[in-house]
């Protein structure tokens, strides 16, 4: 049997990294006790997912208004850790600059 390639995947798939997604999800898919799309016996779960992407069995679907308002959703939970993030950066900054005028303190007292 001929062995998988991942160019063979990246011609249904063009994006590698929403092929990794893809294969990650059947691989589990297949864990969780579904049927092989195609023929591959003796074949890490893996591959088999690769298998079924570059036979054109598993294709992408156009994302669903559920899926945007996730979207939404997921970006304003990360505007928020990055506010987050900015806030603690300016504490860190802050706590910083006392630490550096204490050590002037000492240093004039000594």
């Amino acid at each position: 049997m001929a062995r998988i390639t991942i160019e063979d995947c990246l011609r249904q798939i063009p994006n590698r990294f929403m092929l990794v997604n893809m294969v990650a999800l059947r691989v589990r898919q297949i864990r969780e006790g579904s049927e092989y799309l195609v023929s591959s016996p003796k074949n890490e779960d893996v591959v088999v997912s690769l298998r079924e992407i570059a036979a054109g069995k598993l294709t992408l679907r156009p994302e669903s208004d559920q899926a945007d308002a996730e979207t939404v959703e997921g970006m304003a939970a990360l505007e928020k850790v990055e506010s987050m993030m900015a806030v603690n950066q300016d504490v860190e900054a802050g706590i910083e600059s006392d630490e550096r005028e204490t050590d002037a303190k000492a240093k004039k007292e000594e």
